[in-house]
C-alpha cells in the first residue's frame, strides 16, 4: 500500500474498545456508500474514476496537452476551488512550488480565475506579454464569476494577439458535456473541449479532465497517476477498520471530535505539500462544514511553522489533533558539511543528510506534541510519485465519504458557498437580485 496509517501515537487518547465501538458506525457508513442509499448518492462517479472513464477523451488530453507543450511559452488554468486546487496540488508535490522558475521542457503555469483581485491579474497579463499563451478554462457553468471574468479577460488578449480563429487554437475548454453557457459558446467558437463529469462534485474531479489536463501539461505520467488511485480503490475495501487504513482513519477522526478534537492539523515537512494540504483543506471543509458540524481542517508546514505555530500546537488550547504526512524514499540527498571552526557549533551533524536531519524533526515534533497532550495520526507515503499521489487523492476522497456519512451529513454538496454568491450578485446589480440588494442596502447603513 502506498499510504499506510500509524497509530502509534494515539494509544494515550483512543482506547481499543472505542475502535470496536465505533466499528458499527462504521459499517453503517459503508453499507450507504458502497449501496448508494446515503446522501448525496448522485455525486459517486470519484469511486470509479481510476478505471471507469472515457478511454478516448484520456487520448485526448494526452495529445492536447503535447499541443500545449509544443506551442506556448506560458499555460494558465482558469477555475476556482475543486477546479483548480486539484492540478495545482499534483504538480507542485509532484514537479514543485518553483516549478516555473526550474529548467524544462514544458510551459510556465499559472493559475488564475480563483480571485478577483486586480493586482494578480496586471502580473499575469504582464508575465504574458511577448510569449505564447494558451489557457484552460475549467467551470461547468460558465457563469461562476471569479473564473467567467478571467476567461473574458484572457480571452481579449488571446483574440487581440492571434485574431479570433488564432485565439481558438489557443484555448481549451473544460465544462459540461452538452449544456451551459460556456459549452454553447465552446461550440460556437471551435475551442477543443473536455468534459466535467456530472457526477461528481469539484473537490472529487482531480482525476477527470479538470484536473488531467494542466497536470499532462506539466509532463506528468497521467496513467500513473491513475494506477495509483486504482490500486487505492481495488485495495481499500474492506469496512473493517482493522484491515482499512482509509476507513480506520475517518473512524479516528470522529472518535476524537467526540473527545472535544474538533480542529484537524494536516502537518508537512515539505514545502511542496502545501498546495496538496490547501485541497485536503477544501474536500474536509467543503464535505463535512455544514448543519454545525464537523471538523475545521487546518494546515502547517513544518519545520517552518513549529517557528510560528508550533508553541500554540505544543501548550495552547487542547482542542486540535495533528494528521503527520510522512512521505519516504527522498528523491534528492543533501550532505551537510563539515566546519572545521564550528562556529555554529553543529559539527554533529556533518556528514547526516537533510532528509535524515527532516525525519529526525518530524519525530521529534510528533514526540513533543505527544508529550502536551495533541493526538497525532501519522500517514506514512510510501514515495514522491505520480502513483502514490494517486493513491493519496483516492485515500483521503474515500475517508472523507465514510466520515461525512459517519458526523450525519451530505459528503457531497456545499450549500453554504452559495451565500456569498447571492449577496455579490445583488450588490453588483445583477437582473433578479433587486429585492435582495434593497434588503442588504439597508443591513449596511
Amino acid at each position: 500500500m502506498a499510504v499506510k496509517l500509524n497509530d502509534k501515537h494515539l494509544s494515550d487518547f483512543i482506547g481499543s474498545n472505542e475502535y470496536a465501538n465505533i466499528q458499527p458506525l462504521v459499517n453503517a457508513a459503508h453499507e450507504m456508500l458502497v449501496n448508494k442509499t446515503g446522501a448525496g448518492n448522485d455525486f459517486l462517479g470519484w469511486r470509479t474514476a481510476s478505471c471507469n472513464y472515457d478511454k478516448e477523451e484520456f487520448a485526448r488530453i494526452k495529445e492536447a496537452a503535447k499541443k500545449i507543450q509544443k506551442s506556448c511559452d506560458v499555460f494558465i488554468v482558469t477555475g476556482i476551488g475543486g477546479s483548480y486546487l486539484g492540478a495545482r496540488a499534483v504538480i507542485e508535490f509532484l514537479k514543485s512550488p518553483r516549478y516555473n522558475n526550474l529548467k524544462k521542457d514544458t510551459p510556465d503555469i499559472y493559475f488564475s480565475g480563483c480571485n478577483l483581485s486586480s493586482s494578480d491579474m496586471k502580473e499575469l497579463l504582464e508575465i504574458c506579454e511577448g510569449k505564447d499563451v494558451c489557457i484552460n478554462v475549467i467551470s461547468k457553468s460558465g457563469t461562476t464569476t471569479e473564473t467567467a471574468v478571467a476567461f473574458r479577460i484572457f480571452r481579449d488578449m488571446l483574440e487581440s494577439k492571434y485574431g479570433k480563429d488564432g485565439a481558438a487554437k489557443h484555448i481549451f475548454v473544460t465544462t459540461d458535456k452538452e449544456k451551459g453557457t460556456l459549452r454553447s459558446f465552446s461550440d460556437k467558437s471551435g475551442y477543443e473541449t473536455f468534459v466535467v463529469p456530472d457526477d461528481m462534485g469539484g473537490r472529487y474531479s482531480v482525476l477527470s479532465a479538470v484536473g488531467l489536463l494542466p497536470i499532462a501539461v506539466a509532463g506528468i505520467d497521467i496513467d500513473e497517476l491513475m494506477a495509483g488511485a486504482e490500486a487505492a480503490r481495488t485495495e481499500l475495501t474492506s469496512a473493517d477498520i482493522s484491515k482499512n487504513d482509509s476507513y480506520k482513519y475517518a473512524a479516528i477522526r470522529n472518535i476524537l471530535l467526540r473527545k472535544g478534537k474538533n480542529v484537524e492539523i494536516l502537518v508537512g515537512y515539505e514545502p511542496y505539500l502545501q498546495m496538496f494540504s490547501e485541497w485536503w483543506k477544501q474536500l474536509f471543509g467543503e464535505s463535512e462544514g455544514k448543519d454545525n458540524r464537523g471538523i475545521y481542517p487546518s494546515s502547517v508546514i513544518f519545520s517552518t511553522d513549529l517557528h510560528s505555530l508550533g508553541q500554540y500546537i505544543q501548550e495552547g488550547q487542547r482542542f486540535l489533533f495533528e494528521t503527520v504526512m510522512s512521505i519516504g524514499q527522498p528523491d534528492s540527498e543533501i550532505v551537510i558539511p563539515n566546519d572545521e571552526n564550528n562556529i555554529d557549533g553543529l559539527n554533529f551533524l556533518s556528514g547526516k543528510t537533510l532528509y535524515d536531519v527532516n525525519s529526525t524533526a518530524r519525530t521529534a515534533t510528533v514526540l513533543a506534541h505527544n508529550d502536551g497532550g495533541v493526538p497525532n495520526i501519522v500517514l506514512d507515503i510510501k514515495d514522491r510519485s505520480a502513483y502514490s499521489v494517486g493513491y493519496m487523492i483516492y485515500f483521503f476522497w474515500l475517508s472523507c465519504a465514510i466520515s461525512g456519512y459517519m458526523l450525519g451529513v451530505n459528503p457531497f454538496d456545499q450549500p453554504g458557498v452559495e451565500a456569498y454568491k447571492k449577496n455579490m450578485f445583488a450588490l453588483l446589480g445583477k437582473p433578479g437580485f433587486e429585492d435582495r440588494r434593497a434588503e442588504l442596502e439597508k443591513r449596511l447603513k
